[in-house]
């Protein structure tokens, strides 16, 4: 009987064999699975953050935009897609369209952006759940330009950068040192011009005297 046991065994086919492994494992994994108590359903839990992936936050729309991404969360119950204009202070969300089907990675709405007037706006997904809480997901600045022209960004201005001009530097210019030139022989001073007059007055009362005696000599002869 062993021995025919053995026969049998051998003559299984190998992907049988691995069938059975694989089955084998996975039943060890279910026990300890259980045992730590974690349930087979969280090990594939579903996504439960929902998500829009277009359009993005400051893209420009016109015309029939679709709206992609994913509304599937666990105890999904509803979804809705509602746009607001930025900034608005009231907080009023204006329904485009609502879905009772989860959507994963897929088309959540489609958005007729002809049927507003443009300006700037904000879309939100919202998720209801079966606990009766909502998540959402919010993306800004959305530009709906259907009827004026889309704005161009404004390049920077280059401003190059001042390259400072070299400073001149000062050379002194060489003179020549003035030499002291020596007395002018020549040049009287004051006090030869004070005697030069003195001896020319002299001079000229000797000249008087003198002709004065040669004709009172001549009128007595």
């Amino acid at each position: 009987m062993g021995g025919l046991t053995a026969a049998k065994d051998e003559a299984v086919p190998l992907p049988v064999q691995a069938m059975r492994i694989t089955r084998r494992i996975l039943s060890i994994l279910s026990i300890f699975l259980v045992a730590a108590g974690v349930r087979p359903r969280q090990v594939f839990a579903q996504q439960n953050t929902p998500l829009i992936t277009s359009p993005s936050p400051g893209d420009v729309l016109q015309g029939v935009i679709p709206i992609t991404g994913s509304s599937q969360v666990d105890g999904f119950v509803s979804a809705q897609i509602a746009f607001s204009f930025t900034g608005d202070p009231t907080g009023t969300w204006f329904r485009i369209a609502t879905g009772s089907q989860p959507v994963q990675d897929g088309t959540l709405a489609v958005w007729d952006t002809t049927n507003i007037s443009d300006g700037v706006y904000d879309m939100r997904l919202r998720v209801l759940n079966a606990d009766g809480k909502t998540l959402d997901v919010v993306v800004s600045g959305l530009r709906v330009r259907n009827y004026t022209p889309v704005e161009t960004p404004t390049p920077t201005a280059f401003i190059p950068a001042a390259t400072p001009l070299p400073t001149p530097t000062a050379t002194p210019t060489p003179y020549p040192t003035p030499t002291v030139l020596p007395p002018n022989p020549a040049m009287l001073s004051s006090k030869d011009v004070s005697v030069g007059i003195g001896y020319g007055g002299l001079a000229a009362i000797l000249v008087f005297l003198l002709l004065g005696m040669y004709l009172w000599l001549r009128r007595k002869s």
